[in-house]
């Protein structure tokens, strides 16, 4: 009976260690057989099989996390409230195209003589007028113009809130696959130690381990479990953080898939700050828009003209036959405003050369920033990829030094103590290549952030 509990534990042993490498790196266990037909075929070609199965994996499951993540992104756009915010700003501005696009108010008045002044043909009872002021020729299109760089300018600020929105989803979204993955592998950790408590029950039987091995394992089992219950608190936290951004229901459940990797080959172009990009474009839009307000400005300071138009109701006089004897008067009227004191337009002018070359400065230190920041994050991905296959390699061996206890136990002489230390090495690699590919992958959303 015991031979048979021994082989049974053993079998469990051995399965969990050939499919705990397809585990941790987010694979079903069962394209193990399809995986290990891929591995022979490339044996010719001298090739890793961790690097085989990483690339087996990457075409498989890759492209649907993208998409997966693309679909997030465009809902968040759709719903974000700041999104909305910043289109609103946008049609406000564009709206005030239509306000500038007009003349001035234009003027009534009526007058009643209390006093009536007496003319030849009779005494003014009344007076009704009415004026029109008009810009200098130009100056309507001017202010259009300038409403419409104001427009521009918004709409770049929209396209920068969207940049930002993306790269916190996606950032948002990293993070959650790294916790998810994390649970998955603590869960692994936990079943493979029943594995081997197991072991050390059936050891204890036959006296070649001691209830303090049994109750080491079991205590590494509980440590595991409370870590896991931790991730899942912070899991739930980071999901109600991820639909805020898309503005839905917080306790909706976000579909993480199990799978990132980083891939063997960068781009050979490398990445820079795009030309185009909104947060320098948008001193750019800042700097047309000064010179359509100086183009205003110089408009404004233009003479103005006015057209009017007087009529005067005369009474008829009684005490004697003239010609024309009450007739009204109609008085046509042009008028010239000349802004002989110009000095504040002249300061206007100062203030918009000023403008432009502080929005000048204000680019280029813009840039010296954004350049900074894709430096940062082409070092931190290129270290995160280093550090991703360094675990990759610790668990290769890990996994070596733990073919090795299996032979141990198939002797008799296995050493629990060994166990405990090589899981927990196994874990802190596991975790570490999660950490990295995570990292790998936040990094690359701030420079397609800044080079996209």
């Amino acid at each position: 009976m015991k031979n048979r509990k021994n082989i049974r534990s053993w079998k469990l042993m051995q399965e969990a260690i050939q499919i705990k490498f397809f585990k941790y790196l987010g694979l079903d266990s069962n394209l193990q057989p399809l995986a290990f037909s891929f591995e022979r075929q490339a044996s010719s070609l001298q090739l890793p099989a961790s690097v085989v199965i990483v690339f087996f994996s990457l075409f498989t499951f890759h492209s649907l996390s993208a998409q997966q993540l693309q679909s997030y992104i465009q809902t968040a756009e759709e719903n974000n409230p700041e999104i909305q915010a910043f289109n609103l700003r946008y049609e406000i501005a564009e709206e005030k195209i239509n306000e500038v696009n007009s003349y001035p108010d234009t003027e009534f008045g009526v007058g009643y003589f209390v006093s009536e002044p007496e003319t030849r043909t009779g005494a003014q009872k009344e007076r009704l007028s009415i004026r029109q002021m008009i810009p200098w020729f130009g100056s309507i299109t001017a202010r259009e113009n300038y409403a419409s760089s104001m427009a521009d300018a918004e709409y770049v600020e929209v396209a920068i809130a969207k940049r930002k929105l993306t790269l916190s989803v996606a950032q948002s979204y990293y993070q959650l696959y790294a916790n998810s993955a994390k649970q998955k592998v603590l869960q692994e950790n936990i079943e493979l130690l029943e594995t081997f408590h197991e072991l050390a029950l059936n050891s204890l039987e036959v006296g070649s381990a001691s209830a303090v091995d049994v109750l080491r394992l079991q205590m590494r089992q509980n440590d595991l479990a409370q870590q896991k219950v931790s991730l899942e608190q912070e899991f739930n936290a980071q999901q109600v953080l991820f639909n805020n951004l898309l503005n839905r229901e917080q306790n909706l459940s976000v579909e993480v898939y199990d799978s990132l990797f980083i891939p063997q080959e960068e781009a050979v172009e490398r990445e820079r700050i795009a030309e185009v990009h909104p947060e320098l474009l948008k001193f750019d839009r800042l700097y047309e828009s000064v010179a359509e307000a100086e183009k205003l400005n110089q408009k404004e300071a233009a003479p103005k003209l006015g057209f009017g138009l007087d009529y005067i109701n005369v009474q008829e006089r009684t005490d004697m036959s003239l010609a024309d004897n009450g007739k009204d008067i109609l008085m046509p009227m042009v008028s010239v405003f000349i802004p002989i004191f110009n000095n504040k337009y002249k300061s206007v002018t100062r203030q918009n050369e000023l403008r432009q070359k502080e929005l000048e400065a204000q680019k280029s230190q813009r840039f010296n920033v954004l350049q900074t920041k894709l430096e940062e994050a082409l070092s931190g991905r290129t270290s995160a990829k280093v550090t991703a296959y360094t675990f990759l390699r610790n668990l290769e061996q890990a996994d070596d030094a733990e073919e090795i206890l299996i032979k141990s136990y198939e002797t008799g002489t296995i050493d629990f103590d060994d166990v405990l230390e090589v899981q927990e090495l196994q874990l802190k690699f596991q975790t570490g290549l999660i950490e990295a590919v995570k990292n790998y992958y936040m990094q690359s959303a701030v420079i397609n952030y800044l080079s996209n």
